[in-house]
């Protein structure tokens, strides 16, 4: 799919939270709570749960006032466990009056007692009230901070729900799959609706020089990515080889061409605004070419229009049409709408059957959509029609490692990396067959051979900041080098200040080192740089997962274990 990464396979190694960083470019489906799953080992001191009261300090003298509490709450829970939720409430109610103030302890019992007969008669404000009463005199009580975090997602105040499962994952050291489940639920809504807002708002900011070039390299078949021709140019630049054609200022599209190639790209939308608007002879063209610039600059909106006058052009060259499919293919499946997605991409293949590209970007959405087997068969067929399409055997590879990993088939999976062996043997100038393969080696946690395919690429292609980042996780993971992985995340950042991929991992490992305000900093500035909506909820989500530690660090002293 247009400017897509192939998805990488989860890990089950069990290895620091750093590590999910290594599922490049593929917001669509990395979790959203990611800096909750951070399964590393702590000490072995059990720490209460929360369920039962503190230890007293040693035996108590005969309370009569605390017995007779002790009493209505055995009777409020008879009540409970029968269904009787007010007449529970009333005993509880006796036993918070009964209980002596200095019995914390007790009287937080108490709170929380009531707090889940409330929850029953799905009263969620009297449930928050009487939860802030038990962690009032008890702070780190598991089950109150749990029943306050549920009531305040059904009352919709999500920031402090979000605080208070925060401080249940920390207690609980992330080994709850119930609190787990709702931290990621808040958080992904959380996301969602700041990105809402966010995004529609938005200046357009135009993406660097590299990341356009790879995205159009992604086309084999795309007239309006190729080279100004001869019979475009005028008379007397006609023999100029390798030089930029000076063209007419009639045609705002080729002039917007020209720009293309001097890597002029900010004035490419107003030149093809030109074409457009005076209905010259490149209509058509300008259109997509629009189109496919605001889809750059994360404007959907514009790119819609744009891209469906061409698919409704019936007399355009058909390559426009099908190139217009494919973006409003790609342009759909970011927006998370499948259906639409796929319906673009089968028409794209209908009228134009001999296109490459439409199989190459039809298999990676195949590849999203957990459709291994049919992805599979789409690269074949863009290979079939282009044998040298290196990039189309790279990730046919990868998806027939991705489905031999998934199925735990050994034999499938050294299959797979014979196939990348193959794939860099015949072509050992396409930086994505080493990228993906060493991908796929780290997986295996190869990190040696891994490395040396990082460097090749490096070697192809140095002013990718993509691989820096992946070769500084690498060091991460493999060498347990904290100071080389920043270092090399930070030269990706210097290579391409506009690489929001380098952000994101850079927050995520300062979140694993404890430091959440620069944490929170490398967030924000990936969020002013995302791509689409969802790539900026899913970093939203990581930043409110940060900010939420710094609230509870705060309020609890709680913090998770650091690098």
């Amino acid at each position: 799919m247009a400017a897509s990464k192939p998805v990488e396979p989860q890990s089950g190694t069990g290895l620091p939270r750093w590590q999910l960083a290594l599922l490049v470019g593929a917001p669509i489906v990395l979790g959203v709570g990611a800096v909750y799953l951070w399964n590393r080992s702590r000490t072995k001191e059990k720490k209460g749960t929360g369920d039962a009261r503190p230890a007293a300090a040693g035996p108590l003298e005969p309370d009569y006032p605390l017995d007779r509490a002790q009493a209505s709450k055995n009777k409020g829970n008879k009540y409970f466990k029968a269904g009787k939720y007010e007449n529970a409430i009333m005993c509880y109610t006796e036993a918070i009056a009964l209980c002596p103030t200095e019995q914390k302890s007790d009287l937080s019992t108490f709170y929380q007692n009531r707090a889940a007969a409330y929850e029953q008669q799905m009263k969620w404000t009297e449930v928050v009230q009487d939860c802030s009463k038990a962690v009032e005199l008890n702070p780190r009580y598991v089950k109150a901070l749990f029943r306050r975090a549920k009531a305040l997602e059904k009352l919709e105040n999500r920031k402090e729900c979000l605080e208070d499962v925060t401080a249940v994952c920390i207690l609980e050291a992330f080994q709850n799959q119930q609190s787990m489940l709702l931290a990621d639920k808040v958080l992904k809504q959380l996301g969602k609706e700041k990105a809402k807002e966010k995004y529609k708002n938005r200046e357009p900011m135009m993406p660097s020089p590299q990341f356009i070039k790879s995205y159009f390299s992604s086309f084999t078949d795309d007239i309006i990515s190729q080279p100004l021709q001869k019979g475009e140019k005028k008379d007397e630049d006609k023999d100029k080889e390798g030089e930029a054609a000076e063209v007419s200022e009639s045609s705002g599209y080729l002039k917007a061409k020209q720009y293309m190639e001097e890597e002029n790209y900010d004035k490419i939308i107003s030149e093809c605004t030109k074409e457009i608007e005076s209905g010259g002879r490149y209509t058509a063209e300008a259109l997509l070419l629009r189109a496919t610039f605001y889809l750059l600059i994360g404007n959907s909106t514009a790119a819609q229009p744009d891209l469906d006058r061409v698919i409704n052009m019936q007399d355009a060259n058909v390559k426009l049409r099908a190139n217009a499919l494919i973006k409003r293919g790609s342009m759909y499946m970011q927006q998370q709408q499948p259906v639409l997605s796929t319906q673009d991409f089968n028409m794209a293949a209908e009228i134009d059957t001999r296109n490459p590209d439409v199989y190459h970007h039809r298999g990676q959405l195949k590849i999203l959509l957990d459709q291994v087997d049919e992805a599979v068969v789409d690269f074949d067929q863009c290979i079939l029609l282009r044998p040298d399409s290196a990039l189309a055997q790279a990730q046919k590879c990868f998806a027939l490692y991705r489905q031999a990993y998934t199925g735990s088939n050994i034999s499938q999976i050294q299959t797979a990396m014979d196939g990348f062996e193959d794939v860099i043997r015949r072509f050992p100038k396409c930086a994505e067959g080493y990228a993906l393969y060493a991908q796929a080696l780290t997986d295996q946690q190869q990190f040696g051979k891994a490395d040396e395919m990082y460097d090749k690429c490096i070697e192809l292609e140095p002013d990718n900041a993509t691989t820096y980042v992946h070769k500084g996780l690498l060091q991460l993971q493999w060498k347990q080098d904290l100071d080389l992985g920043l270092d090399l995340i930070s030269k990706a950042i210097e290579i391409d200040n506009k690489c929001d991929f380098a952000y994101e991992t850079m927050g995520t490992i300062e979140v694993q080192r404890g430091n959440l305000d620069k944490a929170i900093e490398m967030f924000n500035k990936a969020i002013n740089l995302a791509k689409s909506e969802m790539e900026m909820a899913h970093l939203y989500s990581l930043c409110d997962a940060a900010y939420a530690q710094t609230e509870v660090a705060r309020k609890y002293g709680l913090k998770p274990p650091t690098l």
